[in-house]
């Protein structure tokens, strides 16, 4: 029996197709619809998660300029290499190729890539040229990226460097003003949103998020010019004295300002890899030394507070006495002087009687007004407050022997701080690293007696004083030595500091400078043989540089007329 054949429904199959694919249109219709109306945001984010980026905009620190608009630190644009690591991991095989572009060990950078190999971001080589890096990124190896960051750059180098101090990898300020003024000087990076494609490269800029802000700047009170003479003049006479270190401050008398601080041993900043951290702090602010005979003149002025008259006379002879269970000498015997005389023969006898005829508690007042025993509040960091005990720990030895500058510590800005106030007629004025930015002054000395101990001072750059080699032609010069055995242990060294603090010119004061130079190894040690010459050298450059005129006229025609009468000759 045969079985017949349905026969072929053809517009049955048509209509069952038909019905499939609706069916199949539906439910991707539907699907579209659920994706791109109900679950729109979750998917957006999906794919924003694969291509959309928010990437930083970088943005430069402030600028750094002297007093005259010379740049001191700038930001120079520079780029670093980075890559994601589960990335670049997928073809470990051209880790060699990189590694030789970059110039790092293959199994230093292999290595780093592994430990980081769950991370999406590495530096590999920051901050280099702009050419090098996009050379590293032209070779397409898959993960390896560059973007812009920013170097400081330091054009003075090591003139400039206990100053400025320096900023780390990331821009940030780590020593001196860099620091001070660190958020000042920051910038803020701006932000925005672009597409990558799967390689990492921006292919669409979506939209600006954060403007970019870039750091303020900053118009410091130096002067560079003075900068580099005390600079040059400061190293020549460690060269010669062969001494460990010294400082030089030199500050504006009327307004505060510092116009030049350097110490030796310096430093690059711009390569400072190869310097000592100890060679890094600023010696002029976080260092403290046992000042010696800088200080009599304010046990002088103490002295004439408490009732003195300038002509008073003091016995010094014969030259030595106990202070205690200590003799104390002076380096002659100078018999009967008045104040003056103390002053300018350095008698320590003379001072220490002085001292000793006063209260501990005034000698410390007036030392404290001048602005020993506290900080300058300069603002710099690590700044010393120096030390000075309370009086009522103070005995006979320890009134004696600050009355001649032992037996307490100061940093040299103090010093220079100190003389800038007895120069502004008893005006102690906060110091300041910035131009414009003087601060309030406090009366430390009645007006009188600051100019007489201004005046006595004079003796000490002319001649029979000690400190001859301190005078500049055509200008009258105030100024003390110093010179003091190093502290050590409870005791002292065979070691001394030398020092010299002057102010210049006497008419309309305009520089105090102080010079401390210590541990000089030749056969010179005294602040009158060391440290004066540097005094001269500096202020007599920088009198010139800034145009401040004579104020010792008679002086200044006798030492020019004969350079006039030989012109007048060739005429």
């Amino acid at each position: 029996m045969k079985v017949r054949a349905r026969p072929y429904n053809l517009k049955l199959r048509l209509m069952v197709l038909a019905g499939v694919l609706g069916a199949c249109g539906v439910v991707l219709v539907g699907r579209a619809a659920q994706m791109q109306l109900l679950n729109k945001d979750f998917y957006q984010h999906q794919g924003d998660q694969r291509f959309l980026r928010e990437v930083p905009i970088p943005t430069s620190r402030g600028m750094i300029m002297d007093r005259n608009g010379e740049p001191l630190a700038v930001s120079t644009p520079v780029e670093s290499v980075w890559a994601n690591p589960k990335e670049l991991l997928k073809h470990a095989d051209r880790i060699p190729e990189l590694a030789q572009a970059l110039g790092i060990p293959q199994d230093v950078l292999a290595e780093s890539i592994a430990q980081r190999s769950d991370k999406e971001f590495v530096f590999l080589r920051r901050r280099i040229n702009p050419d090098d890096a996009a050379e590293v990124v032209k070779r397409g190896i898959p993960g390896v990226y560059k973007q812009r960051e920013f170097r400081r750059f330091y054009p003075h180098g090591e003139v400039m460097a206990h100053v400025l101090g320096f900023t780390n990898i990331d821009d940030h300020g780590q020593e001196g003003l860099e620091l001070a003024f660190d958020s000042w000087l920051t910038g803020k990076p701006g932000a925005q949103r672009v597409i990558r494609d799967r390689r990492g490269h921006i292919v669409e800029n979506v939209d600006l998020i954060r403007a970019a802000e870039p750091g303020k700047d900053i118009t410091l009170s130096i002067d560079r010019r003075i900068q580099y003479l005390a600079y040059r003049e400061l190293k020549a006479a460690l060269i010669e004295s062969g001494a460990a270190s010294g400082s030089v401050v030199v500050i504006d008398v009327p307004t505060g300002e510092i116009l030049a601080m350097v110490n030796q041993p310096a430093y690059n900043p711009n390569s400072r890899e190869a310097s000592s951290p100890g060679a890094h702090r600023n010696r002029a602010v976080t260092d403290v030394v046992e000042p010696g005979s800088v200080m009599k003149p304010f046990t002088v002025a103490a002295a004439l507070e408490a009732g003195l008259d300038p002509n008073t006379i003091v016995q010094t002879s014969p030259g030595w006495m106990m202070l205690g269970k200590y003799r104390i000498s002076d380096v002659h015997d100078h018999g009967a002087v008045d104040l003056t005389h103390l002053l300018s023969t350095s008698s320590n006898i003379g001072a220490a009687k002085l001292g000793l005829g006063m209260t501990s508690e005034h000698l410390f007042d007036v030392l404290n007004r001048f602005g020993y025993g506290e900080s300058s509040q300069s603002g710099f960091p690590g700044e010393s407050s120096g030390v000075m005990a309370p009086p009522a720990t103070w005995g006979q030895v320890r009134r004696g022997s600050i009355s001649y500058g032992m037996g307490l510590s100061v940093t040299p800005l103090q010093l220079a701080q100190s003389y800038a106030a007895l120069a502004n007629r008893g005006v102690l004025m906060p110091p300041t690293f910035i131009k414009g930015g003087k601060g309030e002054g406090r009366q430390a000395m009645d007006p009188n007696i600051s100019h007489n101990i201004l005046n006595m001072l004079e003796s000490v750059t002319q001649p029979g004083g000690t400190a001859q080699k301190a005078a500049i032609t055509g200008y009258h010069v105030a100024g003390k030595t110093g010179t003091a055995r190093t502290a050590s242990g409870g005791g002292y060294t065979k070691r001394y500091v030398s020092v010299f603090a002057g102010v210049v010119p006497l008419d309309r004061p305009k520089f105090a400078t102080v010079v401390v130079i210590n541990n000089p190894r030749g056969r010179d040690y005294y602040g009158g043989l060391v440290s004066a010459p540097v005094f001269h050298n500096i202020m007599d450059g920088s009198l010139r540089l800034m145009d401040v005129p004579p104020d010792h006229v008679e002086q200044w025609y006798a030492s020019n007329a004969p350079e006039a009468a030989v012109k007048a000759d060739g005429l």
